[in-house]
């Protein structure tokens, strides 16, 4: 995956464990759609402000069948749960992506 090239040569046991675990293992569990997973996985970024993997994880979720008014209508509703500043820098990484797909 491309964003584990970023950090695979400094921390290589975490690039595997991303690789072997989070995206062999976790991410192919039959329990959870692939698509619901990346809803998922996009709500908690912004409620954590994980700002830095929320590009790579956006194209996922569009990749995954996620919808971009889905994820409009999400940061829109997290702003009041998650707080309206995790919000706005959402909806700037979400821009950046719809803006790279063009």
């Amino acid at each position: 995956m491309t964003h584990q090239r970023a950090y695979a040569e400094t921390v290589p046991k975490l690039a595997e464990l991303s690789a072997d675990v989070l995206f062999g293992d976790v991410w192919e569990r039959p329990g959870l759609s692939k698509r619901d997973r990346s809803l998922i996985t996009v709500a908690a970024l912004i409620a954590l402000s994980g700002l830095e993997q929320m590009p790579f994880h956006i194209q996922r979720a569009l990749d995954n069948g996620v919808e971009r008014e889905e994820l409009v209508e999400m940061i829109t509703h997290l702003a009041f749960y998650a707080g309206w500043p995790r919000a706005v820098s959402a909806a700037q990484r979400l821009t950046t992506v719809l803006e790279d797909l063009q």
